[in-house]
């Protein structure tokens, strides 16, 4: 048995290169810097609790995220001037083009190209409102599932395990949110108000890897992009209700996961508590994976259509603006409804962190939808549903666009002329009370 110190090997006898001087060991001299940042970042990852009351250590997910980007270049300080200017254009011709096919004015205050970094620094309050839901309900699993006799016995182990469990999820949204954070052109991508409100936010880094394999031109790529953004904006700004539906509906279905405590004892031998990472690996394994509820799949169900009906109305209106002006929109507009049908790897790990996956798959049918009550009745009655929630179309009236599209214009005839509903409703019963000439009775 050796007494050097942990870190340290004995010296290589056949080491013909070390002079008789040095000391022994120092053929492959210890990295003490390297150490030194280690045992720094594991102080912080502890000291950073008290900073991060909650069920997720939001301080470790956000420095994780800045440090998977660095090592990917995604965190720039900047980027040209030139792009920056080309965004504030780009969204700027996008807002003029607009205006004419759809009654929703403009909602952007401010327009900003983001790099990676301000993406995930601007986000992350959002996040954290979409995630403390699921980390409580998982968390507190943990905790229910213990005898009480053990609870007991666990005393302050308890408030060790749930920094731990924090530590852990933390870790594990830090990483999911650098691999969105290098995909994501703009604040609006994953069909949520992340971002500041009123805020048209581009990524000209990420646009311009998304470019690359397009064959087409990056101005081109870039205006469609803003288009989208602005659209997005507008509905978020002048709509009220939407935002915080979208974001109420996401909480809903997170605070009703139930996990199955029977895992829990199958999860115990796997951890080592010596290593946070071991709780990481189990929560990455799916041990944990959330039972669905009645009451989460209604909330997933209200959740999939109203993201189905927000992309959709975003995917027209643009069309409706850009189609005729870039010789490219019909190739971006389909290669975005695959890319968003799809979703990418780190929705796809979001999917796993959170329980849901952000993604409208009635996109085409929600799209198809809106184009026809636009086409029927006119883009001022298509943007009026949106006037309260009980307006927009329904799951139903997606597998069945005709059918809502005829309902709304009896409903509007009824509402600009109720004189004349009145007299079609009573013609309508008289000749239903009228027995039939062929009749027995007749």
């Amino acid at each position: 048995m050796t007494d050097l110190p942990f870190g340290f090997g004995p010296s290589d006898p056949d080491d013909a290169n070390r002079k008789p001087s040095d000391p022994a060991g120092q053929g492959n001299p210890f990295d003490f810097n390297q150490l030194g940042a280690m045992l720094s970042q594991l102080g912080a990852m502890f000291s950073n609790q008290n900073a991060s009351a909650g069920p997720v250590n939001y301080d470790l997910a956000k420095q994780i995220a800045l440090q998977q980007l660095a090592g990917t270049g995604g965190t720039g300080i900047g980027f040209a001037p030139d792009q920056d200017k080309a965004v504030t254009d780009a969204v700027h011709l996008a807002e003029m083009w607009l205006d004419p096919v759809t009654s929703l004015p403009a909602g952007t205050r401010a327009v900003q190209g983001w790099t990676a970094r301000d993406w995930v620094e601007r986000t992350l309050p959002t996040w954290q409102r979409l995630c403390d839901p699921v980390a409580r309900r998982v968390s507190g699993a943990w905790v229910e599932a213990m005898p009480a006799e053990a609870k007991e016995a666990a005393g302050p182990l308890l408030s060790m395990l749930g920094q731990m469990g924090g530590m852990a999820f933390g870790s594990q949204l830090g990483g999911a949110l650098a691999q969105l954070g290098s995909e994501v052109l703009t604040s609006t991508d994953v069909g949520l108000p992340l971002g500041p409100e009123g805020t048209a936010a581009l990524l000209p880094a990420n646009i311009e890897k998304f470019t690359e394999g397009l064959e087409r031109p990056a101005s081109e790529v870039m205006v469609f992009l803003a288009a989208r953004e602005a659209a997005h904006q507008r509905l978020f700004t002048h709509v009220p209700w939407l935002r915080q539906r979208l974001l109420d509906t996401v909480e809903e279905f997170a605070k009703g996961i139930k996990v199955d405590t029977s895992a829990l004892e199958q999860m115990a031998g796997q951890i080592d508590p010596s290593n946070p990472e071991s709780i990481e690996e189990v929560m990455k394994s799916g041990m944990l994976e959330p039972q669905t509820t009645p009451e989460q799949q209604a909330a997933l169900a209200r959740l999939e259509t109203l993201l189905a009906l927000v992309e959709g109305w975003v995917d027209v209106v643009v069309f409706d603006a850009v189609g005729e002006r870039l010789p490219g929109a019909a190739a971006l507009r389909e290669t975005l409804r695959r890319r968003r049908a799809s979703g990418g790897p780190a929705e796809q790990t979001f999917a796993t962190l959170v329980g849901l996956e952000l993604r409208p798959r009635r996109l085409r049918a929600a799209s198809a939808l809106w184009k026809l009550v636009g086409d029927q009745h006119g883009t001022e009655v298509r943007d009026s549903l949106w006037e309260h929630p009980d307006l927009v179309p329904s799951a139903t009236d997606l597998d069945d666009p005709l059918e809502f599209a005829e309902r709304l214009g009896n409903t509007r005839k009824a509402l600009e002329d109720p004189m004349a509903e009145l007299e079609r409703t009573l013609a309508e019963e008289k000749k239903a009370e009228k027995p039939d000439d062929n009749s027995p009775e007749a």
